[in-house]
């Protein structure tokens, strides 16, 4: 297997096991992460999230917040008339934490050299994003979310869903609390698309919702057009949760931007002209 499969896999597994709890913020089960970073017992583990949770001080940052605790009971003999309970550690994981741990584990493993180099690739993109002028950013978001929302419509067909106008519409809905003509209305685009005058922070809030609706309707093997529907408008209202709990700006109250074609154009206009000033220092 060549290292960019593995990668490729190492990254389809570990976005997979992401959870969201009730505030929308995503987080990995510790005991879950465990096998795929190539360990098998959790006392040594263990051991690794303890560095890990040390490196995560030294960087002056709070360990509780990216290592929280989450110990939880599991049933013993079953089947037997004499189950019982025990107790067993377990931590709910930032994605901080889990790249700390990863930079922590034995390096010997494979899966922890491979996690090592999918983290430091994420870490990377990370770092190039956001040296990004807001122009680029925000074409490469509007990127993201139209390849996103084309996986989504594709789940949504194979769970059941025919009208997708009304599909979309809740989705909206439960983010925007307003229907999509309402929100063309209020932000006066006219006919245009709303993700295409949309700025960076309201296409970061969208695409949350698109991929997070995606995930829920694979991993609970949502059926019916009804119920895509309303877990579409659910998922939205957790992203419109978590914007209110941090005293974000709502995306219904977020000012129209260019259309995202002018900005296509403009970069295209600027990438032209410094194309030209290297060439003409060239031949200086």
């Amino acid at each position: 297997m060549s290292k960019k499969i593995a990668i490729n896999s190492l990254n389809r597994d570990f976005e997979s096991i992401k959870k969201i709890n009730k505030n929308s913020v995503e987080y990995w089960e510790a005991r879950e992460l465990m096998p795929l970073l190539g360990y098998e017992k959790w006392q040594k583990f263990s051991g690794v999230i303890e560095r890990a949770k040390e490196a995560c001080r030294k960087s002056n940052q709070s360990a509780e917040d990216h290592f929280t605790g989450a110990g939880k009971m599991i049933k013993l003999a079953k089947g037997t008339e004499k189950e019982a309970l025990r107790k067993i550690e377990d931590y709910h994981l930032s994605r901080y934490a889990c790249y700390l741990i990863a930079q922590n584990g034995d390096p010997r493993k494979t899966e922890i050299a491979m996690a090592q180099t999918y983290f430091t690739i994420q870490t990377r993109k990370q770092e190039i994003f956001e040296q990004l002028s807001d122009i680029d950013k925000r074409l490469f978001i509007r990127g993201e979310v139209s390849e996103h929302n084309k996986k989504l419509f594709n789940t949504a067909k194979r769970a059941g869903v025919s009208n997708f106008g009304k599909f979309n519409n809740y989705g909206y809905l439960g983010l925007y609390e307003l229907t999509a003509s309402e929100i063309k209305k209020k932000k006066s685009i006219g006919k245009d698309d709303i993700l295409d005058r949309a700025g960076s922070t309201e296409l970061a809030a969208n695409l949350f919702r698109i991929t997070q609706t995606d995930d829920k309707i694979n991993k609970e093997n949502i059926s019916g057009e009804g119920l895509a529907n309303a877990t579409h408008f659910a998922v939205g209202r957790k992203v419109r949760n978590a914007i209110r709990e941090i005293k974000g700006t709502l995306p219904e109250n977020l000012s129209a931007e260019k259309h995202i074609k002018e900005l296509k154009k403009e970069k295209k206009l600027k990438d032209k002209k410094r194309l030209k000033e290297l060439r003409v220092k060239r031949v200086e």
